[in-house]
């Protein structure tokens, strides 16, 4: 058991004690990766048409369904996650500094998910050599979708970098307590540290939150993501300059939701508490209300503009999409779960951290619904509707819904792993926690000169 007051011991026992509940999980994600990846060998061995996927026209006219979706949704979670750590070291947000390096973490990790949808949906994973890595030096000219590829590659490179730099400090106080059978990769890590090169890396670290602040509304996912959709005038549900502020606020509210759950489940395996406290969890759901709120209000906007005296096909595909229940249903769960935010805002008693660990499932479950949607239904009405005639409409195969529950079970084991191998928890929140235990104690009045005012 832990003391009230955060220590280095907190911060490694996840590297020292596994426990049958963390078998059990472990046995059940290893379950979930192995039926996506016989699903996805499946589909190696007989092609797309699995999916219905495979040319323009099958199962009602699509050529991009969940796949895409959920490309788009782990690329949210991945670049809001940075971003929120980003913010904690550039606005001093010291509150949130237990939860930065798993928001670091979950970029990795949702990174890595995307790009393996990517290659996913290629159908042929030599493709990604032969037509991206083979000719780049023309594609990336001419082609959104290779612009797509080196943004998120930069930016995997950006937060590996971040992630290491700060591990340096930690991993060299810890060293004597971390576990021998990783030595190489800590020796790595820290190759040539010295305690000189602190402030330095202290810099670094800034310029590099700074960069990434700076490049998520201009090139990610306020910029060239959405550039994928909103530059394609002929497909009325995608065009628009709206989309690369919809992408972002729907990026932060997802990535938001990521660092409630991840926080929450370590906080209650390893008995964090003091470390996370409820103040975190309160602080995380207020700004989830609030991201919430700008993507119900663009989505409001969307529909204003595509309802009102708008032309014949963006009238058509608005149409289309209010009269549809997933759309309407995604939008449900946010206001849902918006709802309950303001109310326990306003009566600090309905707050309750499995509450917001629901709201926060709530809102990812519903934004994976919307951006899903949102690829279909561009597709389904474009401006010229040559397909318009196709019978059926595009219903997710269990191959494409399987991959859904794999790559969140190949996100659920990259931390079950890495949290043995690193502290998931930087060691200066613990320190920052530490002085300010410090400094209330001091400002505390000694018991006996409280009981001596009391009496006088």
């Amino acid at each position: 058991m832990s003391t009230h007051t955060p220590t280095e011991a907190d911060v490694l026992r996840p590297m020292r004690s596994t426990s049958r509940r963390y078998h059990l999980v472990l046995a059940c994600v290893l379950v979930a990766i192995g039926l996506f990846l016989a699903g996805w060998a499946y589909q190696l061995q007989h092609g797309l048409i699995v999916t219905g996927l495979a040319d323009w026209g099958s199962s009602g006219g699509v050529t991009w369904g969940l796949y895409i979706g959920a490309f788009i949704w782990w690329v949210g979670i991945a670049h809001g996650g940075i971003i929120l750590s980003a913010a904690v070291r550039l606005l001093g947000m010291d509150r949130y500094m237990p939860v930065a390096r798993l928001a670091e973490l979950l970029t990795l990790a949702g990174l890595s998910v995307a790009g393996l949808y990517i290659i996913i949906h290629m159908g042929r994973p030599d493709r990604m050599v032969t037509s991206i890595l083979g000719n780049y030096h023309v594609t990336v000219h001419n082609s959104p979708l290779v612009w797509d590829v080196t943004v998120i590659t930069l930016y995997f490179v950006m937060t590996a970098t971040y992630l290491a730099l700060t591990l340096r400090y930690d991993l060299v106080r810890l060293r004597d307590s971390l576990p021998d059978r990783f030595e190489p990769l800590y020796r790595l890590l820290t190759a040539g540290y010295t305690e000189r090169e602190d402030p330095v890396v202290e810099r670094m670290v800034w310029w590099l939150a700074l960069a990434i602040i700076i490049l998520a509304p201009l090139l990610l996912h306020g910029g060239v993501i959405p550039w994928l959709f909103a530059l394609i005038p002929t497909m009325p549900g995608w065009f628009g300059s709206i989309q690369g502020p919809q992408f972002l606020t729907i990026a932060l509210t997802s990535a938001i939701s990521g660092v409630i759950i991840l926080s929450f489940a370590f906080r209650a395996a390893y008995g964090w508490d003091h470390i996370i406290s409820d103040d975190v969890f309160r602080g995380l759901t207020l700004w989830l209300g609030f991201f919430a709120l700008l993507f119900l209000w663009l989505q409001l906007q969307q529909i204003v503009g595509g309802s009102f005296a708008a032309p014949l096909d963006q009238s058509a595909a608005t149409s289309a999409k209010l009269s549809h229940p997933v759309y309407l249903i995604a939008i449900g769960m946010v206001g849902v779960s918006l709802a309950y935010i303001f109310a326990q805002a306003i009566r600090p008693s309905l707050f309750s951290k499995p509450r917001a660990v629901l709201a926060s499932v709530t809102v990812l479950t519903a934004t994976l619904l919307e951006k899903v949607f949102f690829v279909v239904e561009g597709l389904m009405y474009p401006t010229f509707s040559l397909y318009e005639a196709t019978p059926g409409s595009y219903v997710p195969s269990l191959i494409e819904m399987g991959s859904v529950v794999g790559t969140v079970a190949i996100v659920v084991l990259f931390f079950m792993v890495v949290s043995k191998v690193i502290p998931v928890v930087e060691l200066h929140a613990i320190e920052h926690l530490q002085e300010r235990e410090t400094a209330e104690d001091e400002l505390e009045p000694p018991a006996d000169a409280a009981e001596m005012e009391v009496g006088t």
